[in-house]
C-alpha cells in the first residue's frame, strides 16, 4: 500500500482535531483555538492548545506538538499504519488499494492474531483453575497481585503435552505450529503428532504496539532449563525488533519524560509493582539497532538500567557501543547501575520506589560509560598501554554516524586523555604574564565570558550553596580549575568575596605548572584569601560527593565539573528557550517548535544535572 502526501493531506483536512482529542481530553474553548491540561506531563494550569484551522495541537509546557496522526502514535502508542487506518475509518476515507498478496498476507495474520487471543485468554483461565495453583502461591511470593495479573494478562501453561492443542483445535494444527505454539517433531524427521510448547511455566504475554498477543515469556516455577523460554520468531513476532511491555510503556513514557530499559518481564513487573510504568525489556538478547530504533521513538535519552553483575555490566556497555554509530544531537543513551547482587525487583522490596528515583536521580552520560570502560579494560602503566587506549578511543568515535557528534566526542574524549596522561603548562596564546607587588612575574588567564543575563541570575538559595559548594570543592581540586576556566568565569557570583577568589584560583591555576591542593592553599594565604575562604565555604548546605571526607576521587571531581557545567550554561539556555517561546507564541512555526524543543531538553538537562548533584544525605554535609 502506498500513502501518498495528497492522501495524508485529504486524512487531516477530514479530521476535525479537536473532535479527536476531546475524545480523551477535557478541552474549554479559548477564543479560536482549545485549551486543556496537557495530557503529556502533570501539570496543574492549561498550556495545551488545540487549533483546528491549522490542524496541529502545542503544549507550551511539554513542548508535545504534532497533527491528527502524531496524536494517535504518541497518545494512543498506535503504529503509523494502524493510525491512518484507524483515522481513515473514522473519516470515511477509503485506503488505496492494497496488491493481492498483501491482502493475504494481512487475512493471514489476522487469524493468527485471533489465536494468539484465544491461547492468551486460555492461558489465564488454567491460572485461576486447580492446576495453576503453584503458579498462583509463585506470584503471591513475588508480591505480585490480582491486578497486576490482569494488567499483564499473565497466565499458567499446564504440564502437559496436548492440553492446549486440544483447547484451540478449532484453529488447527497447521495455524498452532505457525504461530509457534505447537512443536512440530515432522521439521525434524520425526512422525511424531505435534505437542504444546509451553508447559508447566508461569505465562507472561508479549504484544505488539497496538496491544496485540504476538508471542509469549513462560518462566519455569521450579529447578530447570531453560529459566526463559520465549515463542521462536514467527510471522508476527521478531525477537530483535520486539520490546516487552511497549504497549503500557510507551504512553507513560510520554507522560514522565523518560523511558527505562531493563533486563527482563520480572524487571518490567516489579518497576511497575512500584508505580513506574515507563519501563521495557529485550527478549534475552542484547539490544539490537531495531530496538534501539524504537526506543529513540518514544524518548530522546533511554535509561538503560541493568545489574551490577558481570553479565549486567556487559551487556549495558555492549548496548552503548552498538549505539554510537545511530546516536545524533539530543539523542543517545544514560545508564544506571544497580547495586551488586541486586535487580528491580530486590531493590523494590527493600526500598521501595523512593530506592529506584534515587538512582534514576543521575544517570551516567554514554559517553561517561563509554569512556569508563576503555580506562578500566587494561592497565595504562606504559606508553604502549596509553597508545591502545588513544587507538581504542579513536576506533570508537570514528564509527558515530552524525559529523557533528562524532567531532564532540573526539573532542571530549581527548580533553579526558589529556588531562590523564598529558598534563602541560596551559597554551601561551591563552594567558598574559605580569607582576605582582613582590615583582614576581604572574600568569594571568583570560577574560572570563560570562553575559550580563548570566550574572543577573542566581546568587541565592540553593544557587547560592551551590556555587560555594563549588569553590569549596575547587579548593580541594585545583588541578581542574584550568580545564573548567571558561565556564567558573560564567557562573554568577552576587559575592564580591567568591569573586576575588574566583580570580585568584584562575590565576593561580593559569600561572603554575601542576596546581595541587597544597600549593593552592599557599597561593590563597599569599593573596589573603585563605581565611574568607574557610570562613565563606565552611557551611553550604548540600552533600556534594566531592565534600565528603571518604569521597571518591574520581567521583568527586566528575560531580564538580557536572555542576559547574550545568550551574553555568542555565542563565543562558533560560534566556534563549525564553525568546525561543515567546516567537512561537506569536507565529507558530515548525522551525521555531525544533529550537525550542532542543533548548528546553538542553535546560533539562542542565536542571536534572544539578537536583542530582544537590541530593544528598544531609548527615554527610
Amino acid at each position: 500500500m502506498s500513502l501518498t502526501p495528497q492522501f495524508l493531506d485529504e486524512l487531516r483536512a477530514r479530521v476535525l482535531l479537536s473532535a479527536l482529542v476531546g475524545k480523551t481530553v477535557k478541552l474549554q474553548k479559548a477564543g479560536r483555538e482549545f485549551r486543556a491540561c496537557c495530557p503529556f506531563h502533570n501539570e496543574k494550569s492549561p498550556s495545551f492548545y488545540v487549533n483546528d484551522e491549522k490542524g496541529f495541537y502545542h503544549c507550551f509546557g511539554c513542548s508535545a506538538h504534532g497533527d491528527a496522526i502524531r496524536w494517535m502514535t504518541d497518545q494512543r502508542g498506535l503504529a503509523f499504519m494502524d493510525a491512518v487506518k484507524e483515522l481513515a475509518q473514522d473519516a470515511g476515507l477509503e485506503l488505496p488499494a492494497p496488491d493481492p498478496r498483501a491482502r493475504e498476507r494481512s487475512e493471514r495474520d489476522n487469524s493468527l492474531h485471533a489465536v494468539m487471543a484465544a491461547a492468551a485468554r486460555w492461558f489465564e483461565e488454567q491460572l485461576g483453575g486447580i492446576e495453576g495453583a503453584s503458579a498462583r502461591a509463585y506470584l503471591d511470593r513475588r508480591g505480585i497481585g490480582e491486578a497486576q495479573r490482569k494488567a499483564f494478562g499473565i497466565g499458567y501453561a499446564p504440564d502437559s503435552r496436548g492440553k492446549l492443542k486440544t483447547a484451540l483445535a478449532q484453529f488447527g494444527e497447521d495455524a498452532l505450529i505457525e504461530t509457534g505454539m505447537l512443536i512440530s517433531p515432522k521439521d525434524h524427521g520425526s512422525d511424531k503428532d505435534p505437542y504444546d510448547r509451553f508447559r508447566g511455566r508461569l505465562m507472561i504475554p508479549i504484544r505488539d504496539a497496538r496491544a496485540r498477543v504476538i508471542a509469549f515469556g513462560g518462566r519455569i516455577l521450579d529447578s530447570g532449563e531453560p529459566k526463559y523460554l520465549n515463542s521462536p520468531d514467527t510471522p508476527l513476532f521478531d525477537k530483535g525488533r520486539t520490546l516487552f511491555n511497549v504497549d503500557r510503556a510507551a504512553a507513560a513514557a510520554r507522560k514522565s519524560g523518560r523511558l527505562i530499559v531493563v533486563e527482563g518481564y520480572m524487571d518490567v513487573i516489579a518497576l511497575d509493582r512500584a508505580g513506574i510504568g515507563e519501563a521495557v525489556a529485550p527478549l534475552g538478547t542484547a539490544l539490537t539497532e531495531h530496538q534501539l530504533e524504537r526506543l529513540w521513538r518514544i524518548a530522546d535519552l533511554p535509561i538503560l538500567c541493568f545489574d551490577g553483575d558481570g553479565a549486567g555490566q556487559k551487556a549495558a556497555i555492549r548496548a552503548a557501543h552498538r549505539a554510537l554509530p545511530m546516536i545524533a544531537p539530543g539523542r543517545s543513551l544514560r545508564f544506571v547501575t544497580l547495586p551488586p547482587g541486586q535487580d528491580p525487583d530486590d531493590l523494590v522490596r527493600s526500598g521501595g520506589r523512593p530506592a529506584i528515583e534515587a538512582l534514576l536521580a543521575s544517570p551516567e552520560p554514554q559517553v561517561d560509560r563509554v569512556w569508563a570502560h576503555e580506562l578500566a579494560a587494561d592497565p595504562l602503566a606504559t606508553p604502549e598501554a596509553r597508545a591502545g587506549l588513544k587507538r581504542r578511543l579513536g576506533e570508537l568515535v570514528a564509527v558515530i554516524g552524525d559529523g557533528d557528534v562524532r567531532t564532540q566526542y573526539g573532542h571530549e574524549l581527548r580533553q579526558r586523555f589529556d588531562a590523564l596522561f598529558a598534563r602541560s603548562p596551559a597554551s601561551p596564546q591563552r594567558r598574559t604574564p605580569s607582576r605582582d607587588q613582590r615583582g614576581r612575574i604572574r600568569w594571568q588567564p583570560p577574560e572570563p565570558p560570562a553575559s550580563d543575563r548570566a550574572r543577573a541570575i542566581g546568587g541565592t538559595g540553593i544557587d547560592r550553596m551551590l556555587v560555594r559548594a563549588i569553590f569549596r570543592g575547587l579548593a580541594r581540586y585545583p588541578e581542574i580549575i584550568a580545564e573548567q576556566a571558561e565556564a567558573i568565569g560564567a557562573l554568577a557570583l552576587a559575592e564580591t568575596r567568591l569573586e576575588r577568589l574566583r580570580t585568584a584560583m584562575v590565576a593561580a591555576a593559569f600561572g603554575e605548572r601542576v596546581l595541587d591542593r597544597a600549593k593552592m592553599s599557599a597561593i590563597l594565604a599569599e593573596t589573603g584569601l585563605d581565611e574568607a575562604t574557610e570562613r565563606d565555604l565552611a557551611t553550604n548546605g548540600l552533600a556534594f560527593s566531592f565534600l565528603r571526607s571518604n569521597a571518591d576521587s574520581e567521583r568527586a571531581r566528575r560531580d564538580l565539573a557536572a555542576a559547574i557545567t550545568a550551574l553555568a550554561r542555565r542563565p543562558e539556555l533560560e534566556a534563549a528557550l525564553a525568546a525561543a517561546t515567546e516567537r512561537l507564541k506569536l507565529a507558530p512555526d515548525e522551525a521555531v517548535f525544533a529550537e525550542q524543543r532542543r533548548l528546553r531538553a538542553a535546560r533539562d538537562e542542565a536542571e536534572q544535572a544539578l537536583a542530582a548533584l544537590a541530593a544528598g544525605d544531609e548527615d554527610l554535609v
